[in-house]
């Protein structure tokens, strides 16, 4: 059903109306108020985020991006639930976390009290919906709710796509953003494409087919992505037997983790500049020629492709475009330095992107 949905063209629209108003709206007003200071820009990409995918699953507008950037419940829970459940990963033993959940102290209790929190608010937004009529919105749950019934799989169905369209776009930004400041010949580029496609006008807004017109800049996401993805591992775990390509057994229920992260930087998959940032390996006589998803599996591959991949694609290009043809975005020396993760569901920089915002 999500499949279908997203796939519309209804649906795409949509989000992109979203993203277009909030860039124009909050995102842009937001910069040239903080001109020539310094501000958090990791910070700022995970509110907008934030917002847009609270208004295109839920249609609630938490706000998170208006000039005084208030947090809202929802954002602070749904923070601290994904930064707790990942730091079970980093225990020393499993044990340790289960039986502080078992007695229900420590970052345990912290995690329970999170989720009941973001449940509460979900469960809220349901009734209320329900409460006002759903059968003339357009968003996630308002179509979903027109053939399902059972709130607990709305509310965590929604939760789910809060969880995998904010951090992974705000994460694809922030990368790119910090590559682009150690690389402005590319940034250089992307202008000059960008002026060919749409003109000189800094106020002209981006259409959908003008972002689909520009191959140079899809080729600078995807390879900045390369190096740094949203998601840096993740695990699958296996239904019944299966066998691999090379012919290595898996049994069922074996849990089996890929490492994108590092997937990127080898040289035998890669070639001899795999940890160059070089778009141009993604073109082809000018046009963006994409690598086999098994090879790249940022978007993950196969039957379990990312479904809201295009709407991350268009969401990543808006912004893009709207900061780098109004803005001259100069990172600190401090944050030049290569970046250090913090533990997590998603690849967040420990100590942010601090960044000075001037108008071009």
């Amino acid at each position: 059903m999500a499949s279908l949905e997203l796939g519309s063209v209804s649906i795409r629209s949509y989000a992109f109306d979203i993203v277009t108003r909030e860039i124009h709206d909050r995102l842009i007003p937001l910069l040239h108020k903080n001109s020539n200071t310094v501000l958090d820009l990791q910070d700022v990409l995970r509110r907008f985020a934030f917002d847009n995918i609270c208004r295109f699953s839920f249609g609630l507008d938490p706000g998170c991006l208006e000039l005084d950037m208030p947090m809202s419940e929802f954002a602070v829970a749904f923070d601290l639930s994904s930064k707790l459940s990942a730091e079970r990963a980093i225990c020393v033993s499993p044990l340790i976390w289960k039986v502080k959940r078992l007695l229900n102290i420590g970052s345990e209790k912290e995690l329970r009290g999170a989720i009941k929190m973001v449940n509460l608010l979900a469960d809220e937004v349901i009734k209320q919906r329900r409460k006002l009529g759903f059968s003339s919105n357009q968003d996630l749950l308002s179509r979903f709710m027109g053939t399902v019934n059972d709130d607990t799989y709305l509310r965590d169905i929604v939760i789910s796509f809060v969880l995998a369209g904010r951090d992974t776009v705000a994460a694809a930004l922030t990368s790119f953003f910090w590559l682009l400041s150690n690389h402005k010949e590319i940034e250089s580029r992307i202008l000059e494409e960008s002026n060919r496609v749409m003109g000189t006008d800094q106020e002209l807004k981006p259409s959908y087919e003008q972002t689909r017109e520009m191959p140079y800049l899809q080729a600078c996401l995807y390879e900045s992505m390369r190096l740094y993805p949203p998601v840096q591992f993740d695990s699958k775990f296996a239904l019944g037997d299966d066998v691999f390509p090379d012919g290595t057994f898996i049994r069922k229920g074996t849990r089996v983790t890929y490492h994108p992260y590092a997937m990127g930087r080898m040289e035998q998959v890669w070639g001899s500049d795999c940890l160059e940032y070089k778009p141009e390996r993604w073109l082809q006589k000018g046009l963006f020629s994409p690598e086999s998803l098994f090879k790249y599996p940022v978007f993950q591959g196969g039957v379990r492709v990312c479904l809201g991949k295009e709407m991350a694609l268009v969401e990543m290009k808006n912004v893009a475009l709207s900061l780098i043809r109004r803005f001259k975005i100069i990172a600190t020396d401090e944050s030049l330095k290569k970046p250090k993760f913090a533990p997590g569901l998603t690849a967040t920089v420990n100590g942010g992107f601090p960044v000075m915002v001037s108008k071009r």
